[in-house]
């Protein structure tokens, strides 16, 4: 954090936007999953689309049945408007509770293969905040989250694949570690 004198100091307040671990871990997460199983970053985002659409399509229930009750005079019994209206909606969150169900579901299991994934975001998360710590060394050693994301691509992409996840996952450890490597040491000063 930058030092200011306490008149400015009292005036501005200040904002650390640096990423959380777990926050890049979940970024770098979904980063591996959208490059090794396309198929499922896909899935899980198209449930994430339709989650929110079934919790705006209750929402407008809910809203439609307070309308019906609140302008209804008399007793709601006798008013076949508003009895239509709220068996049509009951059918219709019965449908949406059915859906939200099995999306749920496919979720849980999306997530469960995602998880495979969790050691290499883990480790490479680690990494970047161990070279973030740099810059208490020199100021001049700052790397920026874009460099290292586009480094993590790019070991996904030329490292040695595998259809065994274990194998795979050892395969892009051991490549994105020593990419970092040689890209962090090619930056160090001689005297470091």
């Amino acid at each position: 954090n930058p030092h200011y004198l306490p008149e400015t100091a009292v005036k501005v307040t200040l904002v650390n936007f640096m990423i959380t671990p777990a926050g890049l871990q979940d970024q770098l997460l979904g980063m591996v999953v959208a490059q090794e199983r396309p198929e499922l970053e896909e899935e899980k985002n198209a449930l994430i689309l339709q989650s929110a659409n079934n919790k705006r399509q209750l929402k407008e229930i809910e809203d439609k049945i307070l309308e019906v009750l609140s302008s209804s005079e008399g007793n709601i019994l006798e008013d076949e408007s508003a009895i239509r209206v709220l068996s049509s909606s009951k059918v219709l969150a019965n449908e949406i509770a059915e859906k939200q169900q099995i999306a749920d579901e496919t979720e849980k299991k999306i997530d469960n293969a995602r998880m495979g994934y969790t050691p290499i975001a883990v480790h490479s998360s680690v990494l970047f905040f161990t070279i973030a710590q740099m810059a208490n060394i020199d100021p001049m050693y700052q790397y920026s989250l874009p460099w290292f994301s586009n480094l993590f691509l790019v070991s996904i992409d030329t490292s040695e694949k595998s259809d065994e996840l274990t194998k795979r996952l050892d395969n892009l450890r051991a490549h994105f570690t020593y990419s970092l490597y040689r890209n962090v040491c090619r930056s160090l000063f001689e005297k470091d």
